[in-house]
């Protein structure tokens, strides 16, 4: 059975088995809700362990891919800028909507007590208070902290962050025997990182299991309201941000049609959205780039494969609604300061996030853990994290493929999107045909 039918069913087994059950339900003699509660935190215990590695190796690995030496050139700057410029701008509307929403707010009230926080949640607000939230200076100092080790400890991810990305550039730069090794090495890891990673993420239908049924035993039904309200401002948000902005791009910097562009990648689109996995979808990305939509294969298959590695609009918008909805339920001051952090951090954590379903949970914990709330709270979104994670891959492969035919049509590439998709498709026809009419003759 495939993982996201396993957690289709455990999303309704948790939440009828909660149903049934109560706060002083025993089993044996031992309360059945600290059960959930052990099988939760041993889920969000194996999100946590591989936070560090997955994160700092993903990122220095998605560096070195880029290329060896100084090779980036022209073409490579311009693509990193457009893929930063469209990340900050998912995030930016994902905090638009999510201020606009509220929808960790109910009544004017946060939402804790409906999402079964109440019973943490003084000792959650009063461990960060007095954090500096409203100091950017604190912020900053984040950026570069004077110890790795211990802001790994820490869980100040933002450092790291930074630091993976400066070492991963710099890499790059290393032609020598020790520099191949060393980025043979960091890749091995992230390679074992990623298959521990899978082996946790295999768990996530028992883990969201435990964390619903823990929810609807304390709470009922009562978190389907605010929960209803978070789905619709993520979907609202990537909207926007999927056919409202990005088409704005392929029309006013590629002047091409964004309808014709949306018919081109149409198959792709609808991959992505089934498969919740930009990296498997990449392929058939490529083949809708090159084949119906007019791109070269010189700017295809540089732009592509950097995408799915670095750019992730979809999943940087959603982690940043995530935090501030579970922020929002806490009833957290959500200063400038506060917001302007979780911008930051989505942004430079939507680098790591592995193109695997189910992967931005790792990304959001380290979002969570910046401003200080547990990462248990992720417990929160995960009966609507598939569905939301179909979303945002469509739009991730969606961000991918608008950059790759702005890039193109910068560096002179006139065929881009200037037939319909029909012509192409024959034009494409044609060629096979006479290409094996070649090999014949021959």
């Amino acid at each position: 059975m495939k993982l996201h039918h396993q957690i289709f069913i455990a999303m309704l087994a948790g939440a009828l088995v909660g149903s049934l059950t109560s706060e002083s339900t025993t089993l044996f003699g031992v309360p059945i809700l600290a059960g959930y509660d052990l099988v939760g935190s041993l889920f969000i215990n194996g999100l946590k362990m591989v936070v560090v590695p997955l994160i700092v190796t993903a990122i220095i690995n998605g560096m070195t891919s880029v290329g060896d030496g100084n090779n980036l050139g022209r073409m490579g700057l311009k693509t990193v800028a457009l893929y930063m410029t469209t990340t900050v701008v998912a995030v930016l509307i994902g905090l638009l909507t999510v201020n606009l929403f509220s929808p960790g707010v109910i009544d004017g009230q946060p939402a804790r007590d409906l999402l079964g926080l109440a019973s943490d949640t003084e000792a959650v607000l009063a461990g960060i208070e007095g954090r500096g939230a409203g100091d950017f200076t604190q912020i900053l100092m984040q950026m570069l902290p004077p110890n790795l080790i211990a802001a790994a400890a820490d869980g100040q991810m933002l450092g790291l962050i930074v630091f993976a990305l400066l070492f991963g550039y710099f890499l790059r730069t290393e032609r020598n025997d020790a520099g191949r090794s060393l980025r043979d090495l960091i890749e091995g890891i992230y390679q074992v990182v990623m298959k521990i990673t899978m082996l946790v993420i295999r768990f996530t239908p028992l883990g969201v299991f435990a964390l619903i049924a823990a929810t609807v035993t304390r709470t009922g039904l009562d978190a389907i309201e605010p929960l209803a309200w978070f789905f619709a401002s993520v979907v609202v948000a990537l909207t926007l941000h999927a056919f409202v902005f990005m088409p704005a791009l392929v029309f006013f910097l590629a002047r091409r049609s964004p309808l014709r562009h949306i018919q081109a990648m149409t198959p792709a689109l609808l991959t992505a959205f089934s498969s919740a996995s930009s990296a498997a979808t990449l392929p058939l990305t490529m083949e809708c780039v090159q084949n119906r939509a007019g791109v070269s294969q010189r700017s295809s298959s540089f732009v592509l494969p950097l995408g799915a590695t670095v750019n992730m609009d979809g999943t940087a918008l959603y982690e940043c609604v995530a935090a501030m909805f579970i922020a929002q339920a806490y009833g957290m001051d959500l200063s400038l300061a506060t917001q302007f952090m979780i911008v930051i951090t989505a942004v430079l954590t939507s680098i790591g996030v592995a193109s695997i379903p189910a992967a931005s949970l790792v990304a959001i914990t380290v979002i969570l853990a910046a401003i200080g709330l547990p990462a248990e709270a992720i417990g929160l979104i995960l009966v609507t994290d598939r569905l939301l994670d179909m979303f945002r891959t469509a739009v991730n492969v969606w961000g991918d493929s608008v950059v790759t035919v702005v890039l193109a049509r910068s560096e002179g590439e006139e065929q881009v999107l200037q037939r319909p998709v029909a012509d192409a498709e024959r034009m494409a026809q044609a060629a096979s045909a006479h290409a094996g009419q070649g090999q014949t003759d021959k």
